[in-house]
């Protein structure tokens, strides 16, 4: 199977064309290590094991509310070779469907960071925390970046749907061991998903 090369494969925009990132609402995010690579711990029993940098990476997510007054947390977690969470926008009301229009006055949407840029500083952050830890504590270094370019977002358009993300979010490490590109060696932080232990 031929692995998706970004720099030579065209990649689609997964964002809504008219929809506003700045405004009020509930997103479900993912991003990717690069390659898959398992960097951030390991899984055992159902139970997500972090190591350093892992906890590193849940460090910068903890932060954006601090840099970004706008943005609350909910559930998150960090697997091996990716993190899911829910991000909301203070005040965001989950059973108000989001407008798409984006002629439309929207009252009361708070004009603070777009989701895509609260990303942003995410991965910059813990890509130049995870380059000092690789030169101070010799992690394992990652190829090229430490992100995937791009990122899936999700906007949550109620109660139910957030309750739902919610639990796929915390039953994330169960399910780690049914997952079909499940590296077997977890052991090995360098290994990528998807290929044959060494």
């Amino acid at each position: 199977m031929k692995r998706f090369d970004p720099d030579i494969h065209h990649r689609r925009s997964i964002r809504l064309r008219d929809y506003d990132y700045a405004t009020n609402g509930v997103y479900f995010v993912t991003i990717c290590a690069q390659g898959r690579e398992c960097l951030f711990g390991e899984v055992a029993s159902g139970e997500v094991r972090l190591n350093e940098a892992g906890r590193m990476v849940e460090l910068w997510w903890r932060k954006i509310p601090e840099k970004f007054g706008h943005a609350g947390l909910d559930e998150y977690v960090i697997m091996p070779d990716h993190f899911h969470g829910i991000i909301h926008f203070v005040g965001a009301d989950p059973c108000v469907r989001p407008v798409f229009d984006s002629g439309v006055d929207n009252q009361g949407a708070h004009m603070g960071a777009p989701l895509h840029a609260i990303v942003q500083w995410f991965k910059t952050m813990t890509t130049n925390a995870y380059i000092r830890g690789v030169d101070t504590h010799h992690w394992p270094s990652f190829p090229g970046r430490l992100w995937q370019r791009n990122y899936f977002e999700r906007i949550i358009r109620d109660d139910a749907e957030l309750q739902r993300m919610r639990e796929y979010v915390a039953g994330n490490p169960g399910r780690w061991a049914e997952e079909e590109e499940n590296p077997a060696d977890l052991g090995n932080p360098g290994q990528t998903r998807g290929s044959a232990p060494t």
